[in-house]
């Protein structure tokens, strides 16, 4: 499942609304990494523990988490810098061990894949990013893609500012209304038509 929203920065927002982090919870990301991994977590007042990069390789220094995590961890966030991806399937043993979810910042990572699965599709929750500093682009814009059904329609309701107007178009209710907290976090049509020509050749591009 996927939607597609104004930002990338604004993918990993709602990775933090969806998953409802508490005051002292604790998120571990990689140092190497750009401000909105962070910015998105510590904006919602989730506190941060950095892992520095392996000695020869940017990416976090998947040796290091096991230490890092204590009784407030709740999540950890891969960054596929440049498209590249640590030992996944470490991590996700990590992340069943501690009881932690698996979230992607896949911003960099379109069509890229470990062991011949596309990165974005082993967290909970990933997020692209269509910046026009990318491969794909649309001059700004980005995806979020749920692979856990029990959040879908949490993150409708939060990329549709809080309301189940998703409910509502697909006539599964009478009239949509305020339901939980959630902001404007859809894509504008004319990025989207821009980034649907982008998608189809992809393989090309």
């Amino acid at each position: 499942n996927i939607l597609f929203t104004p930002s990338c920065t604004q993918a990993l927002e709602m990775m933090s609304m969806i998953l409802d982090f508490k005051k002292n919870d604790e998120i571990i990301i990689p140092s190497y990494t750009f401000v909105s991994s962070t910015n998105a977590f510590v904006k919602f007042g989730i506190n941060i523990k950095l892992i520095d990069s392996m000695e020869n390789n940017p990416l976090m220094d998947i040796e290091k988490i096991e230490e890092n995590i204590n009784s407030n961890t709740k999540a950890i966030l891969l960054v596929h810098y440049a498209g590249f991806s640590v030992d996944i399937d470490k991590v996700l043993s990590i992340c069943r061990k501690y009881n932690l979810f698996l979230l992607e910042d896949a911003a960099q990572a379109i069509n890229s894949y470990y062991n011949g699965k596309p990165l974005g599709s082993f967290g909970i929750l990933s997020a692209f990013s269509f910046h026009y500093t990318k491969n794909i682009q649309c001059g700004e814009g980005g995806m979020l893609v749920i692979n856990d059904d029990k959040f879908l329609e949490k993150s409708h309701i939060i990329q549709d500012k809080g309301t189940n107007r998703h409910n509502f178009i697909n006539n599964m209710v009478k009239k949509y209304e305020w339901v939980d907290k959630g902001s404007s976090y859809t894509m504008a049509e004319l990025n989207a038509a821009y980034l649907y020509n982008q998608l189809k050749e992809i393989e090309e591009i």
